[in-house]
């Protein structure tokens, strides 16, 4: 096909025209010629059919049967090696194909001949589209030749009327180039020209032409138009065809003028109120009969009327959508027409059953308006504050709360459609249409606080719930509507508060409960039905779902869980799950696995869901919801991040996620966006390099893996005992699949061949770099990575490599190395050592701060030891003061407090070693296996705090073996293939490393010290390898995994900062990280480097003598203290690596100390309470 025949030429015309019909709407929108040929050069990569174009199709045919010998001619010399050499510049064979086939003598006759044939095709397409308009504007011509000639006058109109009728007979080819010419994009003049001639035409043949859906859509536009003329000719026309259309084709041309309402704001404000009025004033006009008398003559009225030809009140909801208009809508009901308030108030006590009698429809007809008209009317304030209202045959005024409570009513009296032949029936049934007015109330929060968070609404909702847990039979079929009105209550914290606490319902026992009481004690008799057990009722299986789900909306919430728990309602649904497995029952198996799952949205619940042995279901199932990009739920605005971000924190949860395929995905999207880059996009322009260190596209990788990897049993799980790769050749397309391949492949950088296998290798090693140093923040994550891998060791390689004779390179990786090993190589707070920044400066010396290629690091980095006050006569003031008269350890707690405000300065090392001395408790022991570079690390800490002595490495590994050989002896024997269980505790034992700085070394009275405290409820929480897998606690909990610091002491965290600090509990929930993770961290490393050394003293001091529970408090203070911080770094979307990765500045206990005392009053009995329960033996 090298020539192109005549045929070929007007098939090629007649495709081409085609193509450009189907892009029309994009041409014709274009501002100019010049980005019209714009949008038709990048057609390809706008438009998704563009391959689907037949006109495209053909090219690519003549194309292929053109080049087709030359390609394969190429393909086969580059085959054989016998043709021209690929260049360095041409990546692939296809590339090389390409070029030489471009160079072909073929490819230059194929162009030629192209381009001749579509300029011939092109012009005749130009001149037949001439001839066409031509001919199209002589038709127009003589058609309105025709319309002027033809009118007459209609003798037989009325001589009052307001308009002149006139008719002319049309054709539908005229009405066509009318509503072509009335196009919003057609001049002013053409369009009014339209307009007239519309005028002159037949009603009847406009509203029956095949045209009449475009025209109304034409006539709307010309009725907003700006221009005045314009919207008067419209108005013209409707008024015409109103006095002269039958009833039948009335509807569409009222529905069109409904539309004035949204743009009446055009207009002058009276005339708008002037039509409001007249309209209220008709539908206020009622007969003192109505159609409320049985057995009398009905009598219609203006309400009825509009009832009929707008059954669901959308011309109200169009007049209460826009402040302008409700303003004046709402102002005249209160002034001057609250009796048609009354009128309406008065109908939805429930519509009769529909017969054959049209007084009845008409009553249907009635109430739907109505409840329609109120629904909407009771949405906005002034709205409401129309109510209480006084109707006929009540003796007390109808409140908001008694509307409510009415319509709660109608639905359980007509649960089903009461006029099923009517069109839409369903939609018009009163269950639907009452719960459409719930559903708008619960989703505004005024409202729904003003009409549904009211006890009598709660008592109505639950009336049949309470009844039949009493035995009795009532209807069932509301069940459902129930459950969802209370689920969505329940989303709120308003209406998840009244749930909970208002203990005003009697229950079927007599006593007085809360309503959440009374949703748990049914839900578990529904799934003792699904179990055979609850048989006496015959209750639809959706509202076993239904009512799960409520329940799901207060256990997935800290103080929802803390209210159900005693029900056990995880062991319930967990019972019916297995059940469901295997045998079939109504019940389905992933709404109970969602349900399940959900009890992972706390602390405590996870342990709760761990302890079902449905994790690993509950996660995969979580984990196909996930790759789906679904809700946690319909009440829910987030996805899963903030549930993966809490499972990640535990070891049976990382555990789970790993075999999932969860962890696999996160690290093959990365490498995707890092590596590969998005294949389904054309690269049109080359990508930018990207300025921050790690760029836009992985960002939302980059903080998957932090949320993920935050916790130390993250990282235990995940690369504990396991050895890097380290291959000698990786392949190109090798991508990585674990986060072992993402160590190996982006951090550990150690040879070439890794080095080449990147095609981003600064970028991506940018990346790993930045992931390492988050990473690192954890102490017992960085131990566990430098014990495998030797990071200290490769990082100082690096940098030593990155020299040039004298100076070092600086460049992205140099530099961040250069900050890891500041931050891995020292230990301190806020004030005792400095930390390299990682932004360059402008200057002759862009990076002043040291470059680290050997330990120890450069004095720039340690700064000075700051002073304290170790006076004996402070210390000795405080047990001289203690008043024997009364319990000596509340006047402990009343001196400390005193010391703490006005002498906090004297409360470090010795003081706090005497007030434990004082405590005189028995001895236990204690054990845990740590690293002789541990101990380095903390002994250059107490010399630089000028605690330890030059030798005290050796002492220190004295005391953590005594340590780990006790507590050795007081583990359970758990069977599990988790790397928590696999030997002691897997951590450092960092708060008995601050016990040995606190103590000067001393080995005995560091010994002596952690056994007396071991005695202690405190030291289940402050000292975590005491409880690891412990004997001392519950069986279940031993064998969980789950420490009681996270499931206990972290869910209280979560559960105040929602209650004290509620914009940083949200500011966590928006950013998919949680407070727990950020919590664990603090305390799993009792605060270092997070705070200076005398505030970790007084943490410890607090702690012991006030009580653990001030370690939920001495949380939730530096959380408050970091409120405009963590408010800030939400918005740059980096809370979780800010505050993983900075220390908190200014915090001090004894600023705190006032504050956490309130919060004792407020909480303790709760929080110190559960706090004894985890270890009965040991409080």
């Amino acid at each position: 096909m090298s020539q192109f025949s005549s045929e070929d030429e007007a098939e090629l015309q007649s495709l081409l025209r085609e193509l450009l019909k189907s892009v029309k709407d994009r041409i014709s929108g274009a501002p100019s010629v010049e980005c019209a040929e714009e949008i038709l050069l990048h057609l390809e990569e706008t438009d998704k059919n563009f391959h689907n174009y037949e006109f495209v199709k053909c090219l690519r045919t003549y194309v292929e049967s053109s080049l087709g010998t030359v390609i394969e001619e190429e393909t086969e010399n580059f085959t054989r090696g016998d043709g021209h050499a690929i260049g360095p510049g041409q990546d692939t064979l296809v590339h090389a194909v390409t070029k030489r086939t471009r160079e072909s003598a073929k490819y230059k006759q194929m162009m030629q001949t192209l381009k001749q044939t579509m300029m011939v095709v092109v012009e005749s397409l130009i001149n037949k589209f001439e001839e066409d308009q031509l001919k199209k504007e002589e038709m127009d011509r003589k058609s309105q030749h025709e319309q002027s000639s033809s009118h007459y006058t209609d003798n037989c109109s009325d001589s009052d009327s307001s308009f002149n009728q006139s008719y002319a007979f049309i054709k539908h080819e005229q009405l066509q180039v009318i509503a072509e010419k009335l196009d919003p994009g057609r001049p002013r003049e053409v369009r009014l020209e339209a307009l007239q001639s519309l005028c002159y035409a037949p009603p009847s043949d406009v509203l029956s032409c095949e045209n009449w859906t475009g025209l109304r859509r034409n006539l709307s536009a010309a009725l907003t138009d700006t221009d005045p003329e314009l919207s008067d000719k419209v108005l013209q026309f409707f008024a015409k065809t109103f006095s002269s259309s039958p009833l039948n084709v009335t509807k569409d041309i009222y529905s069109t003028i409904g539309n004035m309402t949204t743009f009446w704001i055009r207009h002058p404000e009276k005339y708008m109120e002037e039509i409001i009025e007249n309209t209220l004033s008709l539908l206020a006009l009622h007969s003192e009969q109505g159609m409320s008398s049985p057995g009398s003559e009905k009598s219609l009225e203006p309400i009825h009327l509009i009832s009929l030809l707008d059954i669901k009140a959308t011309w109200f909801k169009k007049w209460m959508d826009g402040y302008y208009s409700r303003t004046v809508v709402l102002r005249l009901l209160e002034r001057k027409y609250k009796s048609l308030v009354n009128v309406l108030v008065f109908c939805p006590s429930g519509p009769a059953r529909r017969t054959l009698y049209t007084s009845k429809e008409l009553e249907f007809v009635y109430f739907v308006h109505s409840l329609c008209v109120l629904g909407r009317l009771v949405m906005y304030t002034n709205g409401r504050k129309l109510f209480p209202i006084k109707v006929k045959k009540r003796r007390d005024p109808v409140t908001l709360t008694d509307l409510v409570v009415i319509l709660i009513s109608i639905m359980y009296q007509h649960p089903k459609p009461s006029c099923g032949e009517m069109t839409h029936a369903d939609s018009l049934s009163p269950t639907n249409l009452v719960m459409e007015v719930l559903r708008t109330l619960c989703d505004r929060t005024e409202c729904a606080v003003e009409c549904l968070y009211q006890i009598p609404v709660i008592e109505t909702l639950l009336a049949p719930v309470i009844t039949l847990l009493k035995g009795k039979l009532v209807s069932t079929t509301a069940l459902t509507h129930i459950a969802d009105t209370l689920a969505r209550i329940a989303t709120t914290e308003r209406g998840l508060s009244l749930l909970l606490y208002d203990r005003n319902l009697v229950s079927a026992e007599g006593e007085s409960i809360s309503a959440a009481h009374v949703v748990v004690q049914f839900t578990q008799r529904l799934l003792a039905k699904e179990l055979h057990v609850f048989s006496e009722l015959e209750i639809p299986p959706a509202v076993s779902g239904a009512f799960i789900f409520v329940c799901r909306q207060m256990y997935n919430t800290c103080e929802g869980l803390q209210v159900l728990r005693p029900y056990s309602l995880h062991e319930c649904i967990a019972k019916a799950w297995r059940t469901v497995t295997f045998i079939h029952t109504s019940l389905t198996n992933s709404m109970l696995l969602d349900n399940l799952l959900n009890f992972a949205a706390t602390p405590k619940g996870l342990l709760l869901l761990q302890q079902t042995g449905a994790i690993n279901e509950c996660v995969a199932y979580m984990f196909s919801r996930f790759t789906k990009k679904l809700q946690v739920s319909r009440c829910e605005k987030f996805g899963y991040g903030v549930m993966v971000t809490q499972v990640a924190a535990t070891a049976p949860g990382i555990a789970a996620l790993q075999s999932s395929g969860f962890v696999q995905t996160i690290v093959v999207e990365l490498w995707s966006a890092l590596e590969c880059g998005r294949e389904d996009v054309r690269v049109v322009h080359p990508k930018s390099t990207p300025m921050d260190p790690i760029d836009r596209s992985c960002l939302k990788s980059f903080l998957s893996l932090v949320n993920l990897l935050s916790s130390p049993h993250a990282v235990w799980e995940l690369l504990g005992h396991r050895a890097l790769p380290n291959k000698t050749e990786y392949n190109l397309r090798e991508m990585a699949t674990s986060v072992l391949d993402l160590m190996d492949r982006l951090i550990i950088i150690n040879s070439d061949a890794k080095i080449h296998s990147l095609f981003n290798y600064e970028q991506s090693h940018m990346f790993g770099l930045r992931l390492l140093s988050v990473l690192c923040c954890n102490l017992d994550s960085f131990l566990l990575l430098e014990s495998q891998y030797n990071l200290s060791g490769l990082l100082l390689q690096g940098q030593r490599d990155n020299v040039t004779e004298p100076e070092f390179i600086i460049d992205g990786p140099s530099v961040e190395r250069n900050h890891i090993l500041v931050r891995i190589g020292t230990v301190g707070g806020p004030s005792e050592r400095r930390l390299p920044p990682r932004a360059l400066q402008k200057g002759n010396d862009p990076y002043p701060w040291p470059m680290v290629s050997t330990y120890p690091l450069p004095k720039y980095y340690i700064l000075d030891v700051p002073k304290t006050l170790r006076t004996k006569q402070g210390k000795n003031n405080m047990f001289k003061a203690l008043d024997p008269t009364i319990f000596w350890m509340d006047d402990c707690r009343r001196q400390f407090c005193k010391i703490m405000a006005t002498k906090s300065n004297t409360l470090t090392g010795y003081g706090m070693t005497h007030i434990q001395l004082c405590l005189k408790f028995t001895l236990l022991c204690k054990t845990v296996c740590v690293c002789v570079c541990v101990c380095v690390c903390v002994c250059r800490y107490g010399k630089f705090l000028k605690l330890l002595r030059e030798d005290s490495e050796q002492d220190l590994c004295l005391l953590l073996k005594h340590c780990q050989e006790f507590l050795s002896q007081q583990r359970v024997s758990v069977t599990s293939e988790l790397s928590c269980f696999q030997g002691g505790y897997p951590g450092h034992d960092w708060f008995a490393s601050t016990v040995f700085l606190l103590m000067h070394g001393d080995v005995g009275r560091s010994l002596s010290l952690l056994l007396r405290f071991s005695r202690l409820l405190p030291s289940a929480f402050l000292w975590p390898p005491r409880l690891h897998s412990s004997v001392h606690l519950p069986i279940e909990i031993a064998q969980s995994g789950i420490h009681p610091i996270y499931s206990c002491t972290a869910h209280y965290v979560e559960m105040l900062l929602k209650a004290e600090v509620p914009l940083v509990f949200s500011a966590f929930r928006m950013s998919g990280f949680t407070p727990s993770q950020i919590c664990i961290q603090w305390l799993g490393q009792c605060f270092w480097n997070y705070l200076d050394w005398s505030e970790i003293c007084h943490y410890v001091a607090t702690c012991v003598i006030m009580g653990p529970d001030y370690q939920v408090y001495m949380c939730i203070s530096a959380l408050r203290h970091l409120q405009q911080d963590i408010l800030q770094h939400t918005q740059m979307q980096d809370l979780q690596v800010f505050l993983k990765e900075e220390p908190i500045h200014g915090f001090r206990v004894s600023n705190y100390l006032e504050y956490m005392e309130g919060l004792e009053r407020n909480y303790r009995s709760m929080v110190l309470s559960d706090m004894r329960s985890i270890l009965p033996r040991s409080s």
